[in-house]
């Protein structure tokens, strides 16, 4: 179990005096207005919205301890416009409650969340009923509604950002960046909301009851989606770490290959930025680099091993590592052009390289650079078999093979980004796997899609 703490230190079963405190006055505050407000007159719909609140939380989507989405703000800003604030705010709750059920919510962090819930609906329904004090087809009525919803789901992400910042900045994930990337599902909202109001007008309950199923239709395919998302985020962290394991054992292997793959996905991402390529394609780039040697990992030992000359089996074996890794990476089902381009990256522009024997226009673009970032850290780098170079010396002899085992003009874009660069770039002698690895980063992308 994760040891969430709160400002103080304290777990995070213990939440500090002030927020007991902060919780009791907005409980005050909420039903002193409940009570003020005008009595809520009970009918069909109570029950109609009371039961799909409960059905919102079952169908809640998103995290445990997070922001989650359901079509409860729909259910809770039309029982704010068409029942009043005290129905509002006990439909609001039974939303609350029932999502904290299914996403197993901790108590204490419920307790935190009911004001985001309960002060948004009862707030809801008095401006609304202050803005049109009863339905109808009115331009001033759905004025009304439209404000309803944007105080529901607006108020309660500020509420819910602002006590979670101050209480429990450990679980904070909720700034205006976020409220900005949720924006357009806020808009979203309040015109479902709108809509729903319109037929709730004109067919009465059962209008209403239509409206909620198609939403309800919607937030079902909501809550698979983010199913698949959460199965792809997992399967993204256990191949990631699968791969991270491999390149590890191959660095006990061989001192250098952890770092010398991330000095090519640094070059080589870098490259493919500098000659105008996507977003996409430089990301591949950069992960066709880390992973360019990972099929080393499948040699025996005595390859690896330093100080010793190789037989010609060796080399044949070495020849091998380019087929061994793009298979490894099949296997694993991640990135399909990446294999191919490690497969590709000991072409040679002559025809003369391995394992196919491709020539210029039949290798793949990346796998081109790839071979140039190669090229250039095994000449420079301190940890290579060779006498190392310098950035200049290593730069003429990439320039010596260009045309036919190197493309020349990714040389010339190596060579432009190592003109602006000091010392520490030129030479990736402290580049570092898990920084170019990024697996948080890796993990949110497929989290997002």
């Amino acid at each position: 179990m994760a040891a969430y703490t709160a400002r103080r230190g304290s777990p995070w079963w213990q939440l500090e005096t002030p927020l007991y405190l902060l919780i009791g006055a907005l409980a005050v505050c909420s039903v002193t207005a409940a009570i003020a407000a005008p009595a809520d007159k009970l009918s069909a719909l109570t029950a109609i919205f009371g039961v799909a609140a409960i059905i919102a939380g079952l169908m809640v989507a998103g995290a445990r301890d997070g922001l989650s989405v359901s079509a409860g703000f729909i259910v809770v800003a039309l029982a704010a416009v068409f029942l009043g604030a005290r129905s509002a705010m006990a439909i609001a709750i039974l939303a609350e409650l029932s999502s904290a059920l299914t996403l197993r919510t901790r108590v204490p962090l419920v307790i935190l969340n009911l004001p985001a819930a309960v002060l948004p609906a009862i707030v809801a329904a008095l401006a609304s009923h202050a803005i049109a004090p009863a339905a109808s087809h009115s331009i001033r009525f759905y004025v009304a509604v439209a404000v309803a919803a944007a105080i529901v789901t607006t108020l309660s992400f500020i509420i819910f950002a602002t006590l979670r910042r101050a209480f429990l900045p450990e679980l904070d994930q909720f700034g205006p960046r976020a409220f900005v990337e949720h924006l357009p599902s806020t808009v979203l909202t309040v015109c479902v909301v709108v809509a729903g109001a319109g037929m709730t007008v004109k067919l009465g309950t059962a209008g209403s009851a239509f409206a909620l199923s198609a939403v309800f239709a919607f937030a079902y395919m909501a809550h698979l989606l983010a199913q698949s998302r959460n199965r792809a985020e997992q399967y993204v962290s256990l191949s990631w770490g699968v791969l991270a394991g491999l390149m590890r054992s191959l660095d006990i292997r061989d001192e250098r290959a952890a770092r010398h793959a991330a000095a090519v996905a640094r070059f080589s991402g870098d490259m493919a930025g500098a000659v105008g390529m996507s977003e996409a394609d430089q990301e591949l780039a950069h992960t066709a680099g880390l992973l360019h040697d990972i099929g080393h990992f499948a040699l025996s030992d005595r390859v690896a091993e330093r100080g010793r000359a190789l037989t010609d089996d060796d080399w044949d074996a070495i020849q091998q590592h380019p087929e061994l890794g793009a298979d490894m990476l099949k296997d694993l089902g991640m990135y399909g052009p990446v294999a191919a381009i490690v497969l590709a990256h000991h072409e040679r522009i002559d025809g003369r390289g391995y394992p196919n024997g491709l020539v210029a226009e039949e290798i793949p673009e990346i796998a081109k650079i790839i071979s140039v970032a190669e090229a250039y850290d095994t000449l420079t780098a301190s940890d290579t078999y060779r006498t190392r170079m310098s950035s200049f010396e290593a730069l003429r002899e990439l320039r010596r093979v260009s045309g036919t085992q190197l493309d020349g003009r990714y040389v010339e874009v190596l060579a432009g980004l190592l003109s602006g660069e000091g010392v520490e770039y030129r030479h990736a002698d402290t580049a570092d796997f898990d920084t170019e690895l990024a697996m948080e980063r890796r993990i949110s992308e497929a989290r997002t899609g």
